[in-house]
């Protein structure tokens, strides 16, 4: 009879709880997307192609590039952390499911009593007590606290997950960034010794023609001085060589050695640029997804907030068995069920600080979101910037070293004649040198900014 009566109490109960939770309590989460339609500057396609889609041997085509990112996505320290933080988040989600199901808990106990008899001579003993008891108690969702917080959980995991996504890409762009400045600095050490090569020939002709005076020592001098000038920059760009080495070992997760590479003249970059349209950047970028994930996580944590000002409604139950001399020997059986709903009347406030802390991480997460997603339109309209800026200057600077070798060859053959001064030589070669260093720079601009490109668009984890 007191186990029915429980159970008519415990249905009323759960009865007039799940009437009031029609209120819903906890709201559907609805991700901001993406609206800006201008967030390219300068672009207002609406092609939907977009190189983030590629696979990263599809931008990349150098076969010894393509062996240095296979090793990195294999060996990389901090990207084998963040899958760890992401498999750390899966069971942590896992575990989260199993708040819906009850607790079970289960006991066993052994009690011996004994007493003195009243002559004193010895004592009697009382038969020994056995028993065994099973408890559960179970929560009911009636308020969606429990969904809500198995919802954060998932966009935990799902942030973690982005998280790492994000580092692969960072990875493959930084790896892609330093093998073409590697070889830019390979090609400026080439054109800087052939420069020290070509500058004491001068030294050479100018000793002539001071012999034959037509010139004076002050031209011996000054030729010799602008050869040690090109001549100690050589170290400099040995040792730059050597620190990108190092960096690119470090990626790598290997320790410091030389580079496998080839040359930057060999590299050919991709002409079709396509960029596709802002709104694909939450389906292609996975720090603006792991920032969208972080919103809708604050979210479900202020949906549970909310729950916390409602009624809670336990149920638990239990069973025993007890008995003298053994637990197989005859005793007796109790069983119980009790439920209850609490109710906060006052507890300091916590419950309005905890859904006002929830609201406010909630607002910074979506002003976070925001931010992600202006910068990566920022990236991806400077990396378009730098790569036209690089093609606008290809046939200007090949016009200049053009014009400024054939400067250096008329100057050349007028000093022998005395129709020249010596210093413009001198100038000559000089600038020639600078041309020829900022037309690696300008080819190695136009390679990183595809670099840039494509990892601000979010490509290089699918």
């Amino acid at each position: 009879m007191h186990f029915r009566r429980s159970s008519n109490i415990i249905f009323f109960i759960g009865g007039l709880a799940l009437l009031l939770s029609a209120c819903h309590i906890v709201r559907p989460y609805q991700s901001p997307g993406i609206a800006d339609k201008n967030l390219y500057r300068d672009v207002a396609s609406t092609d939907t192609n977009t190189i983030a889609t590629l696979h990263w041997k599809e931008i990349f085509t150098d076969t010894l590039l393509q062996q240095l990112i296979t090793e990195g996505i294999q060996n990389n320290l901090d990207l084998q952390v963040a899958w760890s933080r992401m498999r750390q988040a899966a069971a942590n989600y896992s575990q989260s499911r199993q708040a819906l199901y009850p607790s079970v808990g289960a006991d066993a106990s052994a009690a011996i009593a004994g007493a003195s008899n009243q002559s004193g001579t010895g004592r009697s003993v009382v038969p020994q007590q056995y028993g065994a008891e099973l408890t559960a108690t179970w929560e009911a969702d009636i308020w969606g606290k429990l969904r809500s917080s198995r919802r954060a959980g998932l966009a935990a995991l799902l942030q973690a997950t982005a998280n790492a996504q994000a580092v692969q890409t960072g990875l493959i762009a930084d790896i892609a960034n330093n093998y073409y400045y590697l070889m830019s600095l390979d090609q400026k050490l080439q054109i800087t010794q052939q420069t020290v090569i070509n500058w004491q020939a001068t030294v050479e002709v100018m000793k002539e023609l001071k012999k034959a005076d037509v010139v004076t020592s002050a031209a011996v001098v000054q030729s010799e001085a602008s050869r040690y000038a090109a001549e100690v920059t050589i170290p400099d760009l040995k040792q730059s060589i050597r620190e990108t080495e190092n960096t690119l070992n470090l990626l790598l997760g290997h320790i410091s050695g030389p580079i496998a590479r080839d040359t930057i003249d060999a590299q050919q970059p991709i002409m079709l640029l396509k960029t596709g349209v802002p709104a694909q950047l939450l389906a292609n970028r996975p720090d603006v997804q792991a920032a969208e994930y972080n919103l809708r996580y604050y979210f479900e944590l202020t949906n549970v907030a909310r729950t916390y000002f409602y009624p809670a409604l336990t149920i638990s139950a239990s069973g025993g068995y007890t008995s003298y001399f053994s637990l197989t020997g005859p005793g007796s059986w109790l069983s119980s069920l009790a439920g209850g709903l609490a109710q906060p009347i006052f507890n300091q406030g916590i419950n309005k600080t905890r859904l006002k802390v929830a609201q406010e991480q909630q607002q910074q997460a979506a002003l976070n979101f925001r931010t992600a997603v202006l910068t990566a339109g920022q990236e991806v309209s400077n990396a378009l910037s730098s790569y036209n800026t690089a093609q606008e200057k290809t046939n200007a600077r090949r016009l200049q070293l053009k014009n400024l070798q054939l400067s250096v060859e008329y100057t050349q053959e007028l000093v022998r004649y005395g129709f020249a001064n010596y210093t413009e030589v001198l100038n000559a070669q000089q600038s020639l040198l600078l041309a020829q260093l900022n037309k690696v720079n300008d080819h190695l601009q136009q390679l990183q900014s595809i670099v840039y490109l494509y990892r601000a668009l979010g490509g290089g984890w699918k």
